[in-house]
């Protein structure tokens, strides 16, 4: 396994982080302040940073429109995105992976104008009685002739501020069978309803709301691929998407550690800087460990992926890469904040900010206790060398 740096993977690498650092890190706290809500236009002009920058996108194939990144370059660039609090890296235009699997005119309802920073979709599969047992559902679609009537309610339906259609996951009957099927809906549609946008413990780029769909008719070419097919569409994008989260913690946890370091090493206390107690310094070589681990381990998931390695692999690798780092990533946090003292309570302090935002985490994209029944499988069936050799 090679995971050493072309000259085009370092060049793709330090364009994410000076858009990071000169773009995105300069509005952290106005962000803050602002509770996660930025005018129209100022979003906007994040959007074209992004588009200009060369980061729209990128993720996607080069076929559909994207950037065609491998997913050993997607993890070097949320490396980067990690690096910001807020959640800000959602203002680069993106869609969700699924959408690669979309029609040519769903291609250019959705995806291309997604590409554009124009429109977001959202993945709406929670409900409020469905988390992580998704085959307990209970949004319906019920065929009607040449068009599909879907009912249910959705919860923890995540975007931007320019989230205007979601790709819903509902239960179509076939007998006794129920078979997950993926829609995309427009917001504007008759039937569909936002119940609630609540407040959440971090102040993110993204909203969560919840949505009612009330007989919610669509067409058949609403449909994203076939009648029971979504989780395969939606098992692709959970692994690479937890490939990412291994990758932002992992970034995350390289920026605490520069702020703790820069901090304890020219504050004195009692005479002495306090980089010079263990107590200070000990917590934050963990975390260095602790850092250095997360970052292979993702970096491993993601070359896995790109080598055409077992996909059961892959999945078990993406949990382990998910688990440790997203648990290492709110202990380092943690461990930060102490290193601040009283500084480090304070909001206008990044690692208050990642205090709160990396608890979600361990949450979403499948629980912290999912990865372990993931990997625990992994071990029973795949072998211990294969998921850990």
């Amino acid at each position: 396994m090679d995971l050493s740096l072309t000259p085009a993977q370092q060049a793709l690498r330090e364009r994410a982080r000076r858009f990071v650092v000169e773009v995105l890190q300069p509005i952290e706290i106005e962000f803050e302040r602002a509770r996660g809500r930025l005018p129209a236009e100022r979003a906007r002009e994040l959007r074209r940073a992004a588009i200009e920058a060369g980061l729209a996108g990128g993720e996607l194939p080069r076929e559909v429109g994207g950037g065609g990144w491998s997913v050993f370059e997607q993890v070097l660039v949320h490396e980067q995105y990690g690096q910001v609090t807020g959640g800000l890296w959602s203002y680069v235009p993106g869609a969700y992976e699924v959408l690669v699997h979309a029609s040519p005119e769903q291609r250019r309802r959705y995806l291309e104008p997604s590409l554009r920073g124009e429109r977001f979709g959202a993945y709406a599969v929670t409900e409020p009685g469905a988390g992580s047992d998704a085959r307990t559902l209970q949004t319906t679609a019920v065929r009607d002739g040449s068009d599909w009537v879907i009912n249910g309610e959705k919860w923890f339906v995540t975007g931007p501020d320019n989230t205007d259609f979601m790709v819903v996951q509902a239960m179509v009957a076939d007998g006794d069978a129920r078979l997950p099927t993926l829609f995309l809906v427009d917001y504007d549609m008759p039937g569909v309803r936002m119940a609630y946008d609540p407040d959440y413990m971090h102040t993110f780029a993204d909203r969560h709301p919840q949505f009612v769909l009330e007989d919610v008719r669509v067409p058949d070419t609403a449909r994203l691929g076939g009648v029971g097919a979504a989780d395969d569409l939606a098992n692709e994008w959970f692994v690479t998407e937890r490939i990412h989260i291994g990758a932002r913690c992992s970034g995350a946890m390289q920026r605490l550690l520069t702020l703790g370091v820069e901090w304890a090493t020219q504050r004195v206390q009692f005479g002495e800087r306090i980089f010079d107690f263990q107590g200070v310094s000990f917590p934050l070589a963990n975390s260095a460990a602790d850092t250095s681990a997360a970052r292979l381990l993702t970096r491993e998931a993601a070359w896995l992926a790109d080598s055409g390695a077992d996909r059961k692999v892959v999945h078990a690798k993406a949990s382990l890469a998910k688990l440790f780092a997203s648990e290492a990533a709110f202990t380092c946090a943690d461990r930060v904040v102490q290193v601040f003292g009283g500084r480090g309570y304070m909001r206008d302090n990044p690692a208050e900010r990642y205090l709160r935002e990396l608890r979600v985490d361990r949450i979403w994209e499948g629980t912290s206790e999912i990865q372990r029944l993931i990997i625990a499988r992994s071990l029973e069936r795949r072998g211990v060398e294969r998921v850990v050799g």
